[in-house]
């Protein structure tokens, strides 16, 4: 399982839970997409894959950060 911290990354516990896939495996889906828009990624990350709104949101900012700080 993967580290718990503060903003986005204290609902990485539930979502490996609630969906069954380890962290790095959404964080790489999420890289691999042609979307590069959060709210797009947010959008499909809901409608395609069925993550709630508030776990889609968290791994998305939670990406896109470590890809920026990169």
């Amino acid at each position: 399982m993967t580290e718990t911290g503060k903003g986005p990354a204290a609902y990485f516990p539930s979502i490996e839970k609630k969906y069954g896939r380890p962290i790095a495996e959404w964080k790489e889906l999420i890289r691999s997409s042609p979307l590069t828009k959060h709210m797009d990624l947010v959008s499909w990350l809901n409608t395609d894959h069925a993550l709630g709104h508030g776990h889609a949101n968290a791994l998305v900012s939670h990406t896109l950060a470590e890809d920026a700080a990169t």
